[in-house]
């Protein structure tokens, strides 16, 4: 009976979650029962208010229920939550899928025609990272390059968008970004040659609004007179093809495959541009503008408002996808508005989101590449003893070419004020080859070995303290740590591991407080809601694959260490202890467990 009352004071007590009053994108990342973008909000912090699971009580959680995608590549995509649904989307074939949210009964299944060449052209496995909501309205992309909006009571398609072409390399993998009442999308294909841009859509109709290149001139990367550039480099006329050699530019690359942040204040998006092409920077003399660089643009126009080139003349495939958290912090005794980007080059940046000032770059890994980072400059300051020569193998390069970390999100805690990160511990030799550029063909020109970092581990997930530029905790792991993170106002913080554990540790110190081993490894990305029965669940797909996993679940053979980019020689062993899979995990406190709860 105990257990009957505690579920009708639930229901009573939480505020019904009905489906048809769920629209507004921006009120609903206010509701942390929700999750309505795969970064839970537009800030990218990942970070839920719910704390009925917490330190006291994460110990006792169990399998809720689960539920299979039925692809058996790489599973990254965040679900979403909204009132009482979850969406899910899967690796290509790209279904989506709409289940009860507390029980896991499936509602309906959305199918869209794929092209199975766009498999074909997929550098680094054939996932997908998520989809947004608003508006009653379900979007995501496809590996076709298909921008999607699906009604999210009834599954049905309300529009798709063709936005590029499997012949020329191109593939869409991130998860979109709805906001402005626009969905923001770029590509991916940056060992393609590929012309890497951003695009704003209409969330009603699916048209382009406005198409910013990362490479080109001024017109086509959308810079004019409202461009502010804070350092000296970025200053200058059609710098996206002058500072590339012989035209190299038009096959340049400079992929928009990750995170794209929203400031609703000033109206503003930001995001950062991939690696140049080819991998041999022999190839292409120069800073290669704008490659590797974050941009602030009005997401209105998509005018670029300022740009810092973190990485000129990227030589390592130092992408600078990864997320762009906008917090509030302390600079120089007074709060400023920032950005906290963590470098794929193992630095931790810290920017002025109105001005693009660098005001900290921290190694938070291994960092023998860079020596130091010039924030005066806004430049790096290389270690030329490591500098690439055609036909020459460097050795000891770290971070290797995935980086410190690549695309797996960190998560942010305003009650600890820590910043969560999973990330690989890796270095590699490098060696460099004459590369042609043929349209959807790889254009690569480098041979690389990756392997362990010091210490003989290849994962990690720490706590970073932003105020005090330091690491607080970390924990090793056997194999890189490739999910994004989730953190809690119970003071947890959730992570997963290739080797099939999904852990939940106390936030504040990394203590282990519970783990469970799923069918296949872990590269997806943690969120938490509440269900209609009232309790905390905390929600995240098993598969393993991506870059990071590809050997798990592809024909490629161990033995070959250059094998998938480089990435076979580093997890050679990862086969022994996983297989591919598409499992989503759903986990939750027993009742009566979550009726009792426990002070976090």
């Amino acid at each position: 009976m105990k257990k009957l009352l505690f579920g009708f004071f639930l229901l009573a007590c939480v505020p019904a979650l009905a489906q048809d009053n769920m629209k507004d994108n921006a009120s609903l990342q206010q509701d942390d029962r929700q999750w309505v973008q795969a970064a839970k909000n537009y800030a990218q912090t990942r970070y839920s208010s719910l704390d009925q699971i917490n330190t006291a009580n994460a110990g006792k959680l169990q399998v809720a229920w689960t539920f299979s995608v039925g692809s058996a590549h790489g599973q990254e995509a965040a679900p979403l939550v909204v009132g009482d649904t979850m969406y899910v989307v899967g690796a290509y074939p790209n279904e989506l899928f709409a289940l009860d949210a507390t029980t896991g009964a499936m509602k309906w299944k959305y199918s869209p025609h794929v092209d199975p060449a766009s498999q074909g052209v997929a550098c680094c496995d054939v996932v997908n990272r998520g989809a947004a909501y608003d508006d009653g309205k379900v979007f995501y992309n496809t590996l076709d390059n298909h921008t999607v909006a699906v009604d999210a009571k009834t599954g049905k398609e309300v529009w798709a968008t063709k936005l590029g072409e499997i012949t020329k390399g191109q593939t869409l993998t991130m998860a979109p970004l709805a906001a402005d009442g626009k969905i923001f999308v770029g590509n991916s294909g940056g060992e393609m040659g590929i012309h890497g841009w951003v695009t704003a859509l209409s969330e009603d109709t699916g048209k382009i609004v406005w198409r910013a290149y990362s490479v080109g001139s001024d017109k086509d990367v959308k810079i004019g007179p409202r461009f502010h550039p804070l350092y000296p480099d970025a200053k200058g006329k059609d710098l996206g093809m002058t500072t590339w050699p012989n035209g190299r530019w038009q096959s340049g690359g400079g992929p928009v495959w990750g995170w794209i942040s929203y400031d609703p204040k000033t109206n503003m998006i930001f995001y950062g541009t991939g690696n140049p092409g080819p991998w041999n920077s022999n190839q292409r003399e120069g800073d290669n503008k704008w490659t590797a660089t974050i941009f602030a643009r009005d997401a209105d126009t998509g005018d670029a408002i300022w740009a810092d080139q973190i990485n000129p003349h990227d030589m390592y495939d130092y992408d600078e996808i990864n997320e762009n958290l906008l917090l509030d912090l302390p600079i120089n005794g007074k709060v400023r508005p920032v950005l906290v980007h963590p470098g794929r080059d193992g630095f931790m940046f810290v920017i002025d989101r109105e001005t693009g000032q660098i005001y900290s770059a921290d190694k938070y890994d291994t960092q023998t590449s860079i020596l130091s980072y010039d924030i005066k400059k806004g430049r790096p300051n290389y270690n030329k003893a490591l500098t690439p020569l055609l036909g020459k193998n460097i050795r000891g390069i770290c971070p290797a070419s995935p980086g410190a970390k690549d695309w797996q999100p960190t998560a942010y805690s305003p009650k600890t004020r820590l910043l969560y990160i999973p990330h690989q511990h890796l270095c590699m030799d490098y060696k460099t080859s004459q590369a042609a550029f043929i349209p959807g063909t790889p254009y690569v020109g480098a041979t690389v070995n990756m392997y362990a970092g010091p210490g003989g581990y290849r994962g990690e997930f720490a706590a970073w303290d932003l105020t005090g530029r330091k690491k607080v905790w970390a924990i090793h792991e056997k194999f890189p740590v490739w999910t994004g993170a989730l953190a809690t106002a119970g003071n947890i913080a959730v992570y997963g591991t290739m080797d099939r554990w999904f852990k939940v540790v106390d936030a504040r110190d990394g203590k282990l407080l519970y783990r469970f081993r799923a069918p296949s490894g872990f590269i997806g990305q943690p969120i938490t809601y509440q269900g209609t029965d009232g309790r905390q669940y905390i929600a995240m797909l098993s598969g393993v694959g991506g870059w990071a996993g590809a050997l798990a679940n592809a024909a490629i053979d161990p033995r070959v260490r250059n094998g998938a980019l480089g990435y076979t020689g580093a997890v050679n062993d990862l086969p022994g202890v996983t297989s591919g899979g598409s499992t989503l995990m759903v986990f939750a406190l027993p009742a009566d467990v979550a009726e009792t709860g426990g002070a976090p």
